[in-house]
């Protein structure tokens, strides 16, 4: 999945549609940023390699968060 694969998702009027979307972007942003952070060395960036990390666990947290809300509020999500 990509992120233009949740558009319709994001502009759904159902709430759970628009939940789904928000957990499948944040996912795949998450697989992204994983993947710069591997390949930093590679790469010329302006931010340090800490902070990279730094976002990393706090989008992972944000997912299992997300995780928590999507059982709690009976959301079907495929879980990444």
């Amino acid at each position: 999945m990509e992120l233009k694969d949740t558009a319709e998702l994001m502009t759904s009027i159902k709430y759970k549609e628009r939940f789904k979307a928000e957990y499948y972007q944040l996912a795949i942003r998450t697989e992204k940023l994983e993947s710069v952070i591997k390949n930093y060395d590679k790469n010329k960036f302006t931010c340090s390699k800490h902070l990279l990390k730094k976002q990393l666990r706090i989008m992972k947290q944000y997912l299992k968060l997300l995780v928590k809300r999507a059982h709690i509020e009976v959301v079907p999500i495929e879980e990444k």
